[in-house]
């Protein structure tokens, strides 16, 4: 149980155990039973934290595991949101356009992520490069109202966005289309198949060097690895899972605006990251529905600036919970089993000397 709140918490390069893969099966059956005690409005809502989740995966991954904070995961996300939306209504089918809203977000990551990463860019600037990026998408989308602006049949609308994005349909029988509950299965199976392959890819040698460069980058190129490769493929690796997310985005609400790109969804990502742990894969999914559900509760109570209650929340979690709300309960936990959050037994504890089952 011990090994399974530090694993949960904070995956190491070990293999799961089989208690962290029954702790997968039963988040994923409670998420299937979900729907049968909930309403319409209600599974709309869940369904875009777990659409949402996705988005907050990418960061989360690239952030926390090997060090790269990136404002352009909003890029990827509005990409793949577009790409989807303008292919599906031009193609008049949505399998093709689907993996497109994958595809094309990734290669996009690929382009930029070649200049930034082997163009040494610090940190700092990387994460500044990314902001811009995210800037000159945003300004660009908005910018493309006029009636010129048409790609194959679909107007672009410029901040009005594309209405009437069509919904996804079965590959082998295009005629039925997924409804609000099949968009919400979807949604949780691809949320729960990507956390596993995260943490399954933290057990490879790609994922310990990940790792390594995000401790000490000088310190694996010394080891005669090249740092600038997996700081690429971690990058486009993210802009895939943010597309992913921006295609989904697109198939729940069936409309695709400028928003997508904008700063208060870059802010919201990072947000979601801080408030649930950067350095686990779990804590940004609870980061989600938790400031998901404020949103929508703090909206229903009729406060205007819920964006500045917002920011108030992101101070008190960076303030009093630095590693996160996850890790940190995580930590409390395990000081209340008598083990260190290191690992170690709390001497004269009762787990001092057996330690994990």
């Amino acid at each position: 149980m011990i090994k399974f709140l530090q694993k949960l918490q904070s995956p190491s390069s070990e293999s799961p155990g089989a208690v962290w893969w029954a702790f997968i099966v039963i988040a994923a059956v409670i998420l299937a039973l979900l729907p049968q005690t909930l309403g319409l409005a209600q599974l709309l809502d869940l369904s875009v934290v777990l659409v949402l989740a996705l988005l907050a995966l990418s960061m989360s991954f690239l952030w926390g595991y090997i060090g790269i904070l990136s404002f352009g995961q909003t890029a990827f996300f509005g990409a793949g949101g577009y790409v989807y939306a303008v292919a599906a209504m031009n193609f008049g089918t949505t399998t093709l356009p689907f993996f497109l809203g994958i595809l094309l977000p990734m290669l996009l990551a690929a382009v930029l992520g070649y200049f930034m990463v082997y163009g040494k860019l610090s940190d700092i600037y990387f994460s500044v490069m990314t902001l811009v990026i995210t800037l000159i998408m945003n300004k660009a989308m908005r910018a493309t109202s006029g009636s010129q602006y048409v790609v194959g049949d679909v107007r672009l609308n410029g901040q009005n966005g594309i209405p009437g994005v069509p919904p996804l349909q079965v590959p082998w029988n295009p005629e039925i289309t997924l409804f609000i509950d099949h968009v919400y299965y979807l949604a949780a199976a691809l949320l729960i198949l990507v956390y596993i392959g995260l943490r399954l890819l933290l057990t490879t040698p790609f994922g310990r060097v990940m790792i390594g460069i995000r401790e000490n980058e000088q310190r694996i190129e010394l080891l005669g690895y090249d740092a600038r490769r997996y700081k690429l493929l971690a990058f486009i690796l993210s802009g895939a899972l943010a597309g992913l997310s921006g295609t989904m985005f697109a198939i729940w609400g069936n409309f695709v605006a400028p928003e997508m790109f904008g700063l208060d969804r870059a802010a919201e990502v990072i947000i979601w990251v801080i408030v649930g742990g950067k350095a686990t894969l779990i804590g940004p999914i609870v980061g989600v529905g938790i400031i998901q559900y404020l949103t929508t509760w703090l909206g229903m109570q009729g406060v205007g600036q819920v964006t500045l209650v917002l920011g108030v929340i992101l101070i008190v979690f960076v303030l009093a919970f630095k590693e996160g709300l996850v890790p940190t309960l995580g930590n409390l936990l395990l000081r209340l089993l008598g083990v260190r959050p290191g690992g170690q037994a709390e001497p004269g504890s009762d787990n001092e000397k057996g330690p994990d089952v």
